[in-house]
């Protein structure tokens, strides 16, 4: 992804049936250590916004009340960096500013049987494409 507001996401969720994953790495090669350092003492609550190093970790559940298949609500994870991040003071405002960024495509894509990649997407203008170049 080659965009400014991808590129300042990491974004984990899970699926109707494909199990917890990054869809978005901010271009990470393993987001892992910085989704778990965003996060630290939140991994339990449901709903989360905590500002630390410069990144905010950011969790909500499903604003469409979408459930996997063993009737879970899904939640939607968020490390946030850069420019995005700075303005990003909590839950609500995350809800405003980085959900839409990422609804129209985890709308395509979370009941597929199968995990999305997500890595070559990009957004132009309202909606979502391909990014073929």
């Amino acid at each position: 992804m080659n965009t400014p507001q991808y590129d300042s996401l990491i974004w984990a969720t899970r699926g109707r049936t494909w199990g917890f994953r990054f869809l978005l790495n901010a271009g990470l090669g393993d987001p892992l250590s910085d989704y778990e350092r965003a996060f630290g003492d939140l991994q339990s609550a449901p709903t989360a916004w905590r500002r630390h190093g410069g990144q905010v970790a950011l969790r909500f559940p499903d604003p469409l009340g979408r459930q996997d298949s063993a009737g879970r609500v899904i939640p939607h994870e968020f490390v946030i960096c850069g420019d995005l991040a700075a303005a990003v003071d909590s839950v609500e405002d995350g809800l405003h500013m980085v959900w839409p960024l990422v609804s129209e495509v985890y709308a395509s894509v979370w009941d597929a049987l199968n995990p999305p990649d997500l890595r070559d997407w990009n957004t132009e203008g309202e909606g979502h494409t391909r990014d073929t170049t």
